[in-house]
């Protein structure tokens, strides 16, 4: 196996590649390590296939707030923790640190709308949302494929993020059968079975 740390995009060069800045990515940041493009990094991450969340929990002033996300992952069966992460530029990074408790709402194949509307910049995430409230008064949107409600156990830096650990403390499976996949910047489903 062959593994390349430039590309057309992002051309060998002689250069301290850290002073220069990326020119492949919006954020106007210099590269952190010499030979890594961040398209070509971004591109190569987006090979593993996710399911799609919307994180949901109660700003300090008790209004309801919620993301996109597709970094969520298990992390530990006892105890029962789960982990996702958020952009240190994040303008709800704050709410969500200080929120008791978040709910992870698994996206169902069907609600590529949902994943669309939070990951805009609206302020009008939850206008006309079929949802319940869940512990902390976390909002649980309905029609989800699961649903982890926890407690805001643990926060870690991790370079431009900042990664969340929930303690599980409620848990739930939805009607619907399919997740929602994010694969390759696309949103896929999954293929039915074969016989």
């Amino acid at each position: 196996m062959t593994l390349t740390t430039s590309s057309a995009n992002c051309p060998e060069i002689t250069t301290n590649v850290a002073d220069l800045p990326c020119e492949t990515c919006d954020s106007g940041r210099t590269l952190s390590a010499r030979g890594f493009c961040c398209r070509d990094f971004r591109s190569t991450l987006g090979c593993f296939a996710t399911g799609v969340t919307v994180v949901t929990a109660l700003d300090p002033d008790g209004e309801p707030i919620g993301l996109t996300i597709s970094s969520f992952n298990s992390v530990s069966l006892d105890p029962p923790l789960i982990l996702w992460s958020l952009s240190l530029g994040s303008p709800m990074l704050e709410s969500f640190r200080s929120a008791s408790h978040y709910s992870v709402n698994v996206l169902a194949a069907d609600q590529q709308n949902l994943s669309d509307r939070f990951a805009s910049r609206s302020n009008e995430h939850f206008a006309d949302l079929p949802q319940r409230s869940g512990l902390g008064g976390a909002p649980l949107i309905e029609g989800c494929c699961a649903w982890f409600e926890c407690s805001n156990e643990a926060h870690y830096p991790g370079g431009d993020h900042l990664i969340f650990v929930g303690h599980v403390e409620r848990f739930a499976q939805g009607e619907a059968a399919s997740p929602l996949i994010f694969h390759s910047s696309r949103y896929r489903q999954l293929a039915p079975p074969r016989d």
